[in-house]
C-alpha cells in the first residue's frame, strides 16, 4: 500500500524545494486521471475529498476507490485527505474511515459560511490535532478566509471583501504554536471556484508578500494555497466553443504558485481546472458525435483531458520525479513521531 500520512510528503517537499498538488475527487474517472498523471510524471500526490464529495459519492465508495489507486500504483506515495472539514466530528469520522490527513477549517463556523473567531478556530483545531496525532494522522488548518463558495463551503466573500480577511503573519506564528497543526492554509486573496478575479491579478490583489513574511517568521511551516486553480483561457474557450456560456474570468497564475513554493508553500489545491477540462471534453464529444450515448464514449476523453491538466501542474510544482524519494511511513510511524514530541 502506498497511502501515507500527508506530513511525510510535505516534509520531503520542504527538504527538496517543491510543492505537492492536492486534487479533489468525486468519482472513479477523476481518481484514474490523477493516477495516470502521477505515473507519467513520477509524482507523489494528495487525493482529497470535500464534504460535498463525501455526500455525493459516500465515504465507502471514495475510500475503496482510493485504496484501489494505491493497490494499482504501489510506487506512488498517496495521501488520502479530507478537504475543509467543518467540525471536529467531520474530521473524526474521516479518520475512522481511513483518511491519513484531515483539514479542520476553523476559520469558518460549523455552518461553513460564517467567519469564526480566533478562539473558536484555535479550540476546534487543537481538538482535532490532539485526536488525529494520537493516531498518526496529519492535520491541516486554516487562518483567514478565502473568497467565493465551492461545494457549499465558503463565506461567499467578494474579491474586495477577501482582502479584509487575509492571514496575519504574526497571528499565524501564534496559531501554529497553540494548535500544533502540521500545515496551514493561508488567505492571500484567492477564492474558491472558477470566478476568482475579474481581471488578471496583481500584487495588490494576490498578496504573495503575506506568504513570504510567514515563511520568514516560520521557515519550517508547511503552507497551503487554496483556490489555486489557474482557470486557463484555453479550457474556458473549449467550453464556450461547444455550447457553454462562461464569462471572462481569471485564476491564479502558475508563476505565482511557483513563487509561493519558494517561500514555503508545500500543498497546492487544484479543483476548478480539472472540472473545466472534464466539462470541455464532454461538451466537445457531444457536439462532434451527437449520436454518442455510451458513458464510456465521453468519460474516456474527459479522463484524458483531466490527466493532462494534473500532469502539467505536477511538472510546474516541481513534484515530477520525486515519488521515489518519499519515505513510505505508516500511521504507526507518525504516531510515534508525535508522541516523541518532535
Amino acid at each position: 500500500m502506498a497511502i501515507i500520512p500527508m506530513r511525510v510528503m510535505l516534509d520531503h517537499a520542504a527538504e527538496n524545494g517543491y510543492g505537492v498538488g492536492a486534487f479533489n475527487v468525486n468519482n472513479m474517472e477523476q481518481i484514474q486521471a490523477i493516477m495516470m498523471a502521477a505515473n507519467e510524471t513520477g509524482s507523489p500526490v494528495i487525493v482529497q475529498a470535500s464534504r460535498g464529495a463525501r455526500a455525493y459519492s459516500q465515504d465507502n465508495y471514495l475510500r475503496h476507490l482510493m485504496l484501489a489507486a494505491a493497490e494499482l500504483n504501489p510506487n506512488i506515495p498517496i495521501a488520502m485527505h479530507l478537504d475543509h472539514g467543518n467540525a471536529p466530528s467531520a474530521c473524526i469520522s474521516a479518520v475512522e474511515m481511513g483518511f491519513t490527513s484531515v483539514m479542520m477549517d476553523g476559520s469558518l463556523e460549523e455552518d461553513g459560511k460564517t467567519p469564526a473567531s480566533w478562539d473558536y478556530n484555535v479550540r476546534v483545531t487543537k481538538e482535532v490535532v490532539d485526536y488525529a496525532h494520537a493516531r498518526g494522522v496529519t492535520v491541516e488548518a486554516e487562518l483567514g478566509c478565502l473568497g467565493g463558495i465551492e461545494d457549499g463551503q465558503g463565506a461567499g466573500l467578494s474579491e474586495e471583501e477577501a482582502q479584509e480577511h487575509l492571514t496575519d503573519p504574526g497571528e499565524a506564528a501564534d496559531f501554529v504554536e497553540q494548535t500544533g497543526c502540521d500545515a496551514l492554509a493561508v488567505a492571500i486573496g484567492t477564492s474558491h471556484g472558477a470566478y476568482k478575479f475579474k481581471k488578471k491579478p496583481t500584487g495588490k490583489v494576490l498578496r504573495m508578500d503575506v506568504i513570504a513574511e510567514i515563511h520568514r517568521r516560520m521557515p519550517n511551516c508547511h503552507m497551503v494555497m487554496h483556490g489555486s486553480s489557474s482557470v486557463p483561457e484555453e479550457l474556458v474557450a473549449i467550453i464556450n466553443q461547444y455550447g457553454g456560456s462562461m464569462p471572462e474570468t481569471y485564476g491564479v497564475p502558475v508563476s505565482d504558485i511557483q513563487e509561493g513554493i519558494k517561500h514555503g508553500v508545500r500543498k497546492i489545491n487544484v479543483d476548478t481546472d480539472n472540472r473545466l477540462a472534464i466539462t470541455g471534453a464532454i461538451r466537445k464529444l457531444f457536439i462532434e458525435e451527437p449520436s454518442a450515448f455510451d458513458p464510456r464514449d465521453y468519460l474516456k476523453p474527459s479522463r484524458v483531458a483531466m490527466a493532462a491538466v494534473v500532469a502539467s501542474r505536477m511538472n510546474s510544482f516541481g513534484s515530477a520525479g520525486q515519488a521515489g524519494g518519499v519515505e513510505m511511513k505508516s500511521l504507526e510511524d507518525m504516531k510515534s513521531y508525535y508522541l516523541a514530541g518532535v
